[in-house]
């Protein structure tokens, strides 16, 4: 029998035609992705509101891993067009 076709421990995974690990191997997805859906797919049947918490968590987890810094350098780079813009605006424009 396939690893994919049994489940140690309840049935809140079993009952999909795919499992969550196996999607996630099959994706190449990293852990917190992976986490997310293991997570949403069972709320219902295992964990309830917390499975959705934790799913929540995991996805805070993968938007500072890619985009904080991204976020932080969008912020810099527009006060420095903005600072250069009001200086050009005032170089053009001394009277405004």
């Amino acid at each position: 029998m396939s690893v994919w076709k049994k489940q140690i421990g309840g049935k809140h995974y079993i009952k999909y035609k795919i499992q969550p690990s196996q999607f996630v191997v099959e994706n190449k997805l990293l852990y917190p992705e992976g986490t997310v859906i293991k997570y949403i797919l069972r709320h219902r049947d295992k964990g309830g509101k917390e499975d959705l918490d934790k799913a929540k968590h995991f996805i805070d987890m993968i938007i500072e891993r890619d985009y904080k810094e991204k976020d932080e350098s969008q912020d810099i780079s527009q006060k420095k067009w903005v600072e250069g813009y009001r200086k050009w605006k005032n170089e053009r424009c001394p009277h405004n």
